[in-house]
């Protein structure tokens, strides 16, 4: 026997339609605000993780999943989606176009960790990218994106928007010697990945899950107060404009979000019907992204959300969801009857009714039984004497009716009762 990998999952076609409702949701909106798809390779450049990602980052240290190809590359599966969208706008010359430049992705990912509810080693992301504005209104399109995007799926009332800033490479550099000097009598309390971070990346340590560092860093410096006069007014703007859009907000001194490459703006959506795994969506701006892969300097704001965890969050609020369902089911009596059945579905479907028709060679009481199953709501009988009368008796399953109607009818009838 073998068994599917530790840390994946299948989607079977019972639960598909709670992806493909996601999906179509994150399209929608996507359209709405000017955001068009990209697709980029599964695997990239191991460079470009290290170097976009962060080296600092648990996700480069410990969680890739990082070979030597044929060629004895380097290759990693892609950990996050805007390290990649951000090479393919380098490499295909889009910094010279017309901007902003807007890009939203649907994508698996891979990262190399514990499995547990809601993060997978192999899980699912839709993601937006935005280049070229640096101002604030291009953060408040984001978070308003994102936070449209939870709506339309429907679990907008149980996520909560938390927002924080932590400053440009400057007033970042002097809130980092604020952290060290803070937490450097306690290192001998806190985990090893909080010493490694110390001289590293201390803000870091302030995303640690550690209990015994939490007490630290509950208590630790705000980067809000180190702000520089620049990146303050840009958070002042942020707010406002996020006022006068009605998004409501919570100002978190705590968020830092996992990656290097984030400046300025950072926020995420949180929900209580989660538990612990509380975070649904995240993002913010990394404006040095570009320069850290070579290429000059163009701002840029983003988000991404874990399908998965999504789909969690839908089933814990018993969020309702249509299921597609088949409009026709075609029973027949007999051989021949069984015949006109299955060419009369085709002729159906091509006028664009989902239909079935049995192929498994059932009795008439076990068709009815699996076209209750099925959930259909016309059910199309042909017997010996419908096929004399050229017509099939029609059954309205949701109104309890009956009507005798001609087979190139038939589809006008169901598309008039759907």
């Amino acid at each position: 026997m073998i068994n599917i990998p530790k840390g994946t999952k299948d989607a079977l076609p019972s639960e598909i339609y709670k992806w493909h409702y996601i999906e179509e949701c994150a399209k929608r909106t996507a359209e709405r605000y000017g955001f068009r798809e990209i697709r980029t390779p599964v695997f990239e450049h191991t460079e470009l993780f290290s170097r976009g990602v962060g080296d600092t980052t648990d996700v480069v240290q410990k969680e890739m999943y990082t070979f030597l190809d044929k060629g004895n590359r380097s290759v990693t599966l892609r950990p996050e989606g805007t390290a990649g969208v951000a090479r393919a706008f380098i490499e295909n010359g889009l910094q010279g176009g017309v901007m902003p430049f807007k890009a939203y992705y649907l994508i698996s990912a891979f990262r190399y960790e514990r499995p547990q509810a809601g993060r997978l080693r192999e899980f699912h992301q839709f993601g937006a990218e935005l280049y070229g504005a640096e101002g604030a209104a291009a953060d408040a399109e984001a978070i308003a994106f994102a936070d449209r995007f939870l709506r339309e799926i429907g679990v907008g009332e149980a996520a909560e928007l938390h927002i924080n800033s932590i400053g440009c490479p400057a007033c970042r550099a002097k809130y980092q010697e604020a952290l060290r000097d803070y937490f450097r009598p306690h290192l001998g309390d806190m985990c090893p990945d909080c010493n490694s971070r110390f001289l590293k990346n201390p803000m870091r340590m302030i995303d640690c899950k550690e209990e015994g560092c939490k007490k630290y860093t509950r208590s630790a410096p705000r980067m809000l107060d180190y702000l520089c006069e620049e990146c303050r007014a840009h958070f002042e703007e942020l707010k406002a404009l996020l006022d006068g859009a009605g998004i409501a907000y919570e100002v978190d001194p705590s968020i830092v979000r996992g990656l290097d490459y984030y400046s300025r703006t950072v926020f995420e959506f949180t929900s209580d019907a989660l538990g612990a795994q509380s975070t649904v969506l995240g993002g913010g701006r990394y404006d040095t992204l570009l320069v850290q892969l070579g290429a000059k300097p163009t701002p840029a704001v983003g988000f991404a959300a874990g399908l998965e965890r999504l789909i969690m969050l839908l089933d814990a609020l018993q969020t309702p969801i249509s299921e597609q369902k088949p409009d026709c089911y075609l029973l027949g009596m007999d051989e021949a009857s069984r015949r006109k059945a299955f060419l009369l579905a085709e002729k159906l479907r091509e006028k664009g009714i989902a239909c079935e028709t049995d192929l498994m060679g059932r009795s008439l009481k076990a068709q009815f039984k699996y076209a209750d199953k099925l959930g259909v709501r016309f059910v199309a009988v042909i017997g010996e004497s419908e096929l004399a009368e050229n017509a099939a008796e029609v059954k309205d399953m949701v109104a309890s009716s009956s009507v005798r109607v001609k087979f190139d009818e038939i589809a006008q009838y169901i598309k008039g009762g759907m």
